[in-house]
């Protein structure tokens, strides 16, 4: 199959929205800024693992929904997650809103949270890969 993973997905913004955004992905998400090329407008990659999964692209010169939040046709973004008791001491203290969502029949345990511009963030954690697999 020539599709394996998600490679990164891109936000758009204005220059305005660029730092809370930053700000949310580094400081609540924990990804790291790191190279970018040359694109004529402002913006970060953000990465985890050395991969670059978030883009942000501050090239719009206002917001482009006159209602917040708009997500298009995307309901959400999942990444891939450990450290479910820990993300959730995390989320608290820097009191960050997050729902719970365990998935009966299945050992995952989901948080969900919004982004600055209202984007739904899963974080979907595999509970047999958890330490003490407590929920």
């Amino acid at each position: 199959m020539p599709v394996t993973a998600l490679h990164h997905f891109t936000i758009r913004c204005t220059p305005d929205e660029l730092p809370p955004l930053v700000d949310f992905y580094t400081r609540v998400m924990r990804l790291q800024v790191g190279a970018r090329p040359e694109i004529p407008a402002p913006g970060a990659w953000l990465y985890a693992d050395g991969q670059p999964i978030v883009h942000l692209y501050a090239h719009l010169a206002k917001a482009d929904a006159a209602v917040q939040p708009v997500t298009g046709h995307v309901d959400h973004i999942s990444f891939r997650s450990r450290g479910l008791k820990e993300m959730r001491e995390h989320l608290a203290a820097l009191d960050v809103a997050f729902a719970e969502a365990p998935i009966p029949g299945w050992d995952i345990h989901q948080l969900f949270l919004h982004d600055p511009r209202g984007l739904k963030i899963e974080m979907t954690f595999w509970m047999d890969q958890e330490e003490g697999s407590a929920r």
